[in-house]
């Protein structure tokens, strides 16, 4: 492969690996020119640890140039896209759903801060906290077609989930609506807010067998279970323990129905935990529908570890209450040092705020630089190919049990199975010992899952098929 190779129109290998450039002189500029939202021009509008000495002063510039402008690709080559791992290739990792390893261009970017934090940490963090938050903020809303402005950033899908629901403003007695396929995360904390707020939550099954479920049966029985206490939606877009991919477009157009003759506060709200979406699917919100939507980025967007990040539409905002001081939104320390209400609620409110991993938190840029040069629409259907090749091969296979269903529109990039007679531990072992990295789904009822990615290949898939071929009872 020449050095540089091209892997799509007006994409290099050059050009990509220019964008590992920090790539936000601009974003620094204009978070520069950012205004205190508080009355007067005494206090200052954020940390002053975060600010710097001068509070009026613009921060340091950013040394890196900015990158070339690219064109979205057409036709990545699947093997320049691998090469970007500095993965074991020795081992068949079909575990994309646990926890990333990076690709070049972040590995970079992770480096390229924590050097410069490590050099000089106060003067690098004041001059570039919030610009590079905020650019971070910018570029996921670019990628998920969202408002930046209702974006926050968190620190993995636990952390997501947490804020949305224990800052979920409702009353004692009212409800809501989950379902029994969700998992822990969900249920615990909406559990912990119920304890404190009062609400009531409901759990309802979808399904006898995901592999059988159907999108009228879902949406039917859903839309079936809400009352007139009901003010949640709280579903998962993909099911870690089956891999069924629910759909989020239908439930969202017939809950538009249930909530044509509610007020404001009684409406019901969408909310996601989209994580095994996220990274995968060529969706946004508005395609989605969802009023909310968390995500962890260090899974399927292969962002930095320890990063995660909640789309709000706008209009949702106003139903959720920080429950963490944010150090990210204007006016934050105004508000506090002048005593007064610091306004209507913000993705950067929802932000929490403490001294982090910055070096990765400002990473994230380019995690979703790196997905949108490759492109949303090739990722999707890279993993929907080796997922069906997948699929179909297991399904062949007489001592294999499939749970995930065939058809695309319900599944994504998690397969799941079982080996009867085996246990799903015991068969993830195996496939250990064959250097083919699977996992068992932590639910009450255990499914092996293998989980191939854009970074994979149908050797891969192939690979670990032979080996299951061998393991039976």
């Amino acid at each position: 492969m020449s050095g540089n190779k091209m892997i799509g129109p007006g994409l290099s290998r050059r050009s990509l690996l220019a964008g590992a450039g920090l790539g936000l002189a601009s974003a620094g500029a204009a978070a520069a020119q950012e205004t205190p939202s508080g009355p007067g021009e005494g206090p200052p509008e954020s940390d002053p640890d975060f600010a710097g000495p001068d509070a009026n002063r613009a921060p340091e510039p950013v040394a890196e140039p900015a990158p070339e402008p690219v064109a979205e690709p057409k036709a990545p080559n699947w093997d320049w896209v691998r090469s970007q791992w500095a993965l074991d290739w020795s081992w068949v990792n079909l575990s994309a759903m646990l926890f990333a390893s990076n690709p070049r261009i972040v590995r970079n970017a992770i480096t390229r801060h924590r050097e410069a934090l490590d050099a000089n940490p106060v003067l690098y963090l004041e001059a570039n906290q919030r610009p590079l938050q905020n650019a971070a903020r910018r570029a996921a809303g670019q990628y998920f077609g969202a408002d930046p402005e209702a974006v926050a950033l968190t620190e993995s899908t636990t952390s997501s989930i947490g804020l949305i629901y224990n800052g979920l403003i409702i009353g004692y007695g009212e409800e809501v609506l989950t379902t029994t396929h969700d998992y822990y995360v969900t249920h615990e904390s909406l559990r912990l807010a119920a304890q404190r707020n009062g609400a009531t939550v409901r759990r309802i099954s979808l399904f006898d067998q995901a592999r059988e479920a159907s999108i009228p049966q879902i949406v039917g029985r859903l839309m079936g279970a809400i009352t007139e206490r009901t003010r949640v939606l709280a579903l998962t877009w993909v099911h870690s323990s089956t891999g069924l991919k629910m759909p989020i477009g239908a439930i969202a157009r017939a809950l538009r129905a249930v909530n044509a003759g509610r007020e404001p506060h009684r409406k019901v709200l969408l909310c996601v935990d989209g994580v095994h979406g996220f990274g995968v699917e060529d969706e946004t919100m508005e395609t989605l529908g969802c009023d909310v939507l968390a995500a962890g980025c260090h899974k399927w967007l292969f962002g930095p570890r320890g990063t995660g990040v909640i789309f709000f539409r706008p209009g949702a905002l106003s139903r959720f209450s920080p429950t963490i001081p944010s150090f990210l939104a204007p006016g934050a320390y105004s508000a506090w040092l002048g005593n007064y209400d610091p306004g209507p609620n913000t993705g950067a409110r929802m932000t929490p705020g403490g001294f982090k991993a910055f070096e990765h938190v400002w990473a994230l840029t380019e995690a979703f630089q790196f997905h949108n040069m490759v492109g949303k629409a090739a990722i999707a259907a890279r993993t929907r190919q080796l997922a069906s090749r997948l699929k179909l091969a297991l399904s062949q296979m007489p001592h294999i049990a499939l749970r995930t269903p065939i058809d695309p529109t319900l599944s994504a990039g998690i397969v799941s199975f079982d080996v009867p007679g085996l246990s799903a531990d015991g068969v993830v072992r195996r496939l250990r010992a064959a250097k083919v990295i699977a996992s068992a789904a932590p639910y009450l009822t255990r499914h092996v899952r293998l989980t191939p990615s854009f970074r994979n290949t149908e050797a891969d898939v192939d690979f670990a098929v032979q080996v299951l071929n061998d393991i039976r009872r």
